[in-house]
């Protein structure tokens, strides 16, 4: 039998084709017209089934009003999804363009490997399951690739993108690649009990601080006394920034210089010695380093507005109605 994964995988792959379906989402029975783009009906039913999965999230997560609107939303977004999509295959149709038979045969043969490991039983059993036929699978199939093809088509290939405009974008964005200042810290952490006042570890503290002081390694010091979890590898934070610890922590820390250990530092029924091992001041990563990312970034907007533009202008020569 089909693995539980698979089922949810066709279901998911069955619902995403937003086929025409008389089946409502969750019970609900009543179909009818959502929306006509030419001669082509949208039904509700489609709808639901398209925005089925997101729903179910939504039900999880909001009440009430809030919940009404959030369904609401997306399903109008959904809406607005299939009759693009309807746009896309009317005017694959327009152009006479076809999709040869065995394009679709290698896309079910590469689903039925990948997600059915070879067992084209398991496949059809699958399909069966969720309501449908091969045949009308590959019609989904089909239409899928239709539309894939037309939204690459009107992609534009050979887009520019201006030394001038990169420069601008990293200027603006400088923050996303700056490195904060960071130190390499070790720290030696002595628990004291609830009727303590804390002055006998503060003393074993200043006790290893001067050890310290006088050429003992701080990892040896920190796998001798510490206790705390980085015990083990001698008190070992790794490399830090202002967020990783508390104010009183990160501003004692930061104050030290490489090579530095604090003074016993008193909190919470707790004595803290702290030790900097190297230091990296805040740093931008250079333009050079970043162009080749930013460029890739900018040809895709592009990429997406020419397929937008196309969108719209299908949409100003079609006769669309939402009810």
């Amino acid at each position: 039998m089909p693995r539980p994964r698979c089922l949810r995988l066709l279901a998911l792959l069955l619902a995403l084709l937003a086929a025409p379906t008389s089946r409502a989402a969750e019970g609900e029975l009543v179909d009818g017209v959502a929306a006509v783009v030419n001669k082509e009906v949208i039904t509700f039913s489609q709808v639901r089934e398209l925005v089925a999965a997101r729903e179910r999230v939504l039900r999880e997560t909001y009440r009430g009003e809030e919940l009404v609107s959030r369904v609401k939303e997306a399903r109008l977004a959904a809406l607005k999804d299939l009759i693009d999509r309807q746009l896309i295959l009317q005017e694959f149709k327009k152009q006479g363009f076809k999709i040869p038979p065995r394009v679709v045969e290698e896309r079910i043969q590469t689903i039925i490997r990948e997600e059915f490991g070879g067992d084209r039983t398991a496949f059809i059993k699958t399909l069966e399951a969720q309501g449908y036929t091969l045949g009308k699978f590959r019609e989904f199939e089909t239409e899928k690739i239709m539309v894939q093809a037309m939204r690459q088509r009107h992609m534009k290939a050979e887009v520019v993108v201006p030394p001038q405009k990169i420069e601008e974008y990293y200027a603006a964005n400088k923050a996303e690649w700056a490195t904060p200042e960071q130190i390499k810290l070790r720290m030696i952490v002595l628990r004291g009990k609830e009727d303590d006042t804390g002055s006998s570890q503060k003393a074993i503290a200043e006790e290893i601080r001067q050890k310290v002081l006088n050429g003992a390694p701080f990892d040896r010091m920190a796998q001798m006394y510490s206790e705390d979890d980085s015990r083990d590898t001698g008190g070992d934070w790794g490399w830090i920034d202002r967020k990783t610890l508390n104010p009183e922590l990160t501003a004692a820390a930061f104050k030290l210089k490489a090579g530095e250990v604090s003074a016993p530092l008193e909190l919470s029924n707790s004595v803290y010695l702290l030790f900097v091992e190297a230091r990296k001041n805040a740093s931008h990563k250079p333009l050079s380093e970043v162009r080749a990312d930013i460029e890739k970034r900018l040809l895709q907007t592009e990429r997406q507005r020419s397929q937008e533009r196309w969108l719209n202008s299908l949409r100003q020569k079609a006769y669309v109605k939402m009810f």
